[in-house]
């Protein structure tokens, strides 16, 4: 006897198979008839029941746990794009001679160099939060109490045209220099408008706008730096010497923006001007007394190492903002995500097209689930959010 021909099987063959088939899915019956009646006897149940009984059900019922990422304290900066030499740390902390300091200073500048030149969707944010900063320690050079908080909540809360207050107008001479493009900040407009945001006499501009000038060609950084230090407190400026010599780096460098440094030091330039003798100039000073060049060099490598910390940092938080970027589902949520790397923060109130005050305020929550911003204010009202 042969075998069938394709597409016929013989009568007992196919009863043979249907038995085999249901003995196999018995298990899978069993179980899907099991739900159904188990179905059947809760829907009888709950229809039945009173409703005090059906809202305990709804209260006790156990609730998905949002995700929540926790960054331990004091974590160090992950994945350095450039990364740092251990004996570079070690030498900032304190450079033995002038040679020690100016090896040092030349390493964390050439590293810093390259972060800037990589030109990150984030250097907008990270630039900014340098200037918040460097607007802090100004504040304190005047003798005012605000810190980077208090700073950030009267540029971001006030509205536009008004008084942002001393110390806010500190904070955007700072932002002013993270911001323009280095050729148009050091124009006569230029620095009458720092010098009027940090509270100090014009002067003749002019005089100022030349010595600075002159300082661009100078050669060597140590030359730039300290000589825009020395030009200020000539000119009864002092506390915009930080300023000026973070505007001639970048201008020397051919930097796209200038990077807030030596401004987040503190009181780089006072110590320089404490420490000369009386009757000469702070350039001369610099030249002619090491431990001042040290100091000054030193401040700046330090300026630059806690900058590149701050990049690394800002760089990881901005990966995974752009990680969860495709989930959102808000309308104009692009819009919102430039925004947080182009920037600082974004107030929750902020008018922003395309979306509704309460739409943000469920981005931002969304967001801060996810673990791709933080809420900077601590505040439950007037809420402030960035990487």
């Amino acid at each position: 006897m042969g075998w069938p021909r394709p597409g016929k099987v013989p009568g007992n063959r196919r009863v043979a198979v249907r038995v085999a088939t249901e003995r196999a899915a018995a298990p899978c019956l069993s179980v899907i008839k099991a739900c159904r009646r188990a179905r059947r006897f809760w829907f009888k149940l709950l229809s039945k029941a009173p409703p005090w009984f059906i809202l305990s059900i709804m209260i006790l019922r156990p609730k998905r746990s949002r995700p929540h990422i926790v960054e331990p304290a004091h974590a160090e900066p992950f994945a350095l794009a450039t990364p740092v030499p251990s004996w570079l740390r070690r030498a900032a902390r304190q450079p033995q001679t002038l040679e020690d300091a100016a090896i040092m200073a030349g390493a964390a500048i050439g590293a810093l160099d390259a972060v800037v030149r990589r030109q990150e969707r984030w250097a907008g944010a990270w630039r900014q939060r340098l200037a918040l900063a460097a607007g802090a320690v100004t504040a304190r050079q005047a003798g005012r109490v605000e810190d980077e908080v208090p700073l950030r909540d009267a540029v971001l809360l006030t509205r536009p045209g008004d008084d942002v207050g001393p110390a806010g107008r500190m904070f955007l001479a700072w932002r002013r220099l993270a911001t323009r493009p280095p050729e148009q900040l050091l124009t006569e407009q230029g620095i009458a408008e720092v010098l009027d945001d940090l509270g100090l006499a014009r002067g003749t501009v002019s005089d100022l706008s030349d010595d600075l000038r002159q300082l661009a060609g100078a050669e060597g950084v140590v030359a730039i730096l300290g000589g825009a230090l020395a030009s200020a407190e000539r000119h009864g400026v002092g506390r915009a010497g930080a300023w000026f010599a973070d505007a001639l780096l970048a201008q020397r460098l051919g930097w796209g923006h200038a990077v807030p440094l030596l401004g987040t030091e503190a009181e780089p330039g006072a110590k320089l001007a404490r420490a000369r003798r009386p009757g000469t100039s702070l350039a001369t000073g610099v030249e002619r007394q090491p431990d001042l060049t040290k100091g000054l060099v030193s401040a700046h490598a330090r300026a630059a190492l806690r900058a590149i910390d701050l990049s690394a940092e800002l760089g990881r938080r901005a990966d995974r903002l752009l990680a969860v970027a495709p989930k959102l589902r808000a309308r104009a949520s692009d819009l919102v995500v430039e925004k947080l790397l182009s920037g600082d923060a974004i107030v929750a109130s902020e008018k922003i097209a395309g979306m509704s005050d309460r739409g943000l305020r469920r981005l931002f929550d969304r967001l801060v689930d996810l673990g791709a911003v933080r809420e900077l204010s601590g505040r439950t009202t007037f809420r402030i959010y960035g990487l």
